[in-house]
């Protein structure tokens, strides 16, 4: 590729500022912002306070059973078609298959779990165009890990997948319907999920403050039919959501040099000047589990596509998707056949279990801090205009397990969160010599174990375009 004389030059330039703070004993980075000739904020020095150390990891990647994660995928693949529209009674073939074989895999581990999880079938009915807008019957599957904490056990985190599938007809219900990748793997994370906790609940060794729902939803092929409903079931059972982990179609790392980074969507929403909480939910997640493991994408989905976490983003909650580095569309929505020599098809020979076991252990631990987190602040407030200080205000309920309270800022054109500053209480603190202009900001909560909650992104003062309120 070649330089335009422009590029060359700053290029140049680049390079000479770096090479003369080397020689100065700067770091490259110093040096650029050196040459960059921005006031420092705060104007004063670093700003002050320390929290807690973040809480360590304890879902071990040796932890996650790969075996049994792949032995579900197969019974569900056994199953034939699990098409929303095929029998729902057929103990060996339909959708009915597929949900049988979840809840009695749930049942094994609430059995090893001594009973901590609690196994549930939802049955309702849906229309969409893809019932032929008619009423169906769909069902979903829950295993609850109840919170301990009176205050926060009606706070749920939830990880979901569907096990409906389809062929290339998503209205025949007679094909064959693999659907070991989109999404059996989404619905064996989800369970392998509810192993690894409910086993460290049993174990003592993690206590859940929130409750940790784990879920098998039905009708997404036909309409995130199942999904939608489970938002309004949260609703009349007086949950609040906490966050929502969809995984969808995380199985398959066919590229060289696999396993590489699980991709996490989340959308913007509509906050001014700032983050959704979803979007905080993925910073979350990305803070809990790595950058070595969980790759960002800042879009609410995959471009044309949709998935389970929608109806949730939709409805203001946070919600985030999870899926595979790079997909396939020869094993996905594909009736099985041979065609030009390339067979296509959904099987479980596609998968890829080491890519699969890591994306089990990246939502498990997320689960498990924020679930020991304490609750995120409300109402967080931005004033400060046309002075030199920001000012953030909040609000939290009281909590003795909560340490404090993390201010957060970072730069418009930055992508993560850094602490600014710890706080021991609630209320209103001024970020002193920090414009108002230069920075988005948020605080989040601090428990006493080092568990952080997802982060609060601040609204702005509302005030009136000059001259608007001129009489």
């Amino acid at each position: 590729m070649r330089l335009s004389v422009w590029g060359k030059r700053a290029s140049r330039t680049c390079f000479g500022v770096a090479l003369l703070g080397m020689m100065l004993g700067m770091s490259a980075a110093q040096a650029q912002q050196k040459a960059l000739r921005d006031p420092a904020e705060p104007a004063q020095g670093a700003p002050h306070g320390k929290g807690p150390v973040r809480m360590m990891r304890a879902v071990a990647r040796q932890s996650v059973d790969t075996k049994s994660m792949l032995a579900l995928i197969g019974k569900l693949v056994a199953c034939g078609t699990r098409l929303t529209l095929s029998s729902w009674t057929d103990p060996k073939r339909g959708i009915g298959c597929g949900r049988d074989q979840i809840v009695a895999r749930f049942e094994e581990i609430a059995k090893a779990s001594g009973e901590k999880l609690q196994v549930s079938v939802d049955k309702f009915e849906a229309t969409a165009e893809r019932t032929s807008g008619k009423p169906v019957p769909l069902e979903n599957v829950y295993a609850i890990l109840p919170g301990t904490d009176p205050a926060l056990a009606k706070t749920v985190f939830l990880v979901s997948g569907h096990f409906d599938s389809r062929p290339s007809d998503v209205m025949d219900p007679q094909a064959d319907a693999p659907g070991a990748d989109d999404d059996g793997s989404g619905v064996a994370v989800s369970v392998e999920c509810a192993r690894l906790l409910s086993k460290l609940a049993a174990s003592g060794k993690s206590g859940y403050r929130a409750t940790i729902l784990f879920v098998a939803v039905s009708g997404e092929e036909q309409g995130l039919l199942g999904s939608t409903h489970l938002v309004d079931w949260l609703k009349d059972k007086g949950y609040t959501v906490g966050g929502m982990l969809d995984d969808d179609i995380v199985g398959d790392d066919p590229a060289p040099g696999a396993p590489h980074r699980v991709r996490l969507f989340s959308g913007n929403g509509d906050i001014e000047d700032c983050d959704s909480p979803s979007r905080e939910l993925a910073r979350a997640i990305e803070e809990i589990d790595g950058r070595d493991a969980i790759r960002m994408i800042f879009r609410v989905d995959r471009y044309g596509r949709g998935g389970d976490h929608y109806p949730f983003y939709k409805a203001g909650l946070p919600a985030v998707r999870f899926t595979e580095p790079l997909e396939d569309y020869d094993h996905q929505h594909q009736t099985p056949r041979m065609e030009n020599g390339i067979e296509y098809g959904d099987f479980a020979k596609y998968l890829n279990a080491a890519f699969l076991g890591n994306v089990a252990r990246d939502n498990a631990e997320a689960l498990r801090q924020l679930a020991m987190a304490p609750a995120t602040p409300t109402e967080v407030r931005l004033k400060g205009a046309v002075t030199p200080d920001a000012k953030l205000s909040w609000k939290a309920d009281e909590d003795a397990e909560r340490a404090g309270f993390e201010v957060l800022w970072r730069e418009t054109t930055e992508t993560r969160w850094t602490v600014f500053d710890f706080v021991t209480a609630a209320g209103e603190t001024a970020l002193k010599g920090v414009s108002t202009d230069n920075h988005f900001f948020a605080v989040r909560s601090v428990g006493k174990n080092g568990a952080r909650s997802i982060a609060r992104a601040s609204q702005p003062e509302v005030r009136p375009a000059p001259g608007t309120n001129k009489k």
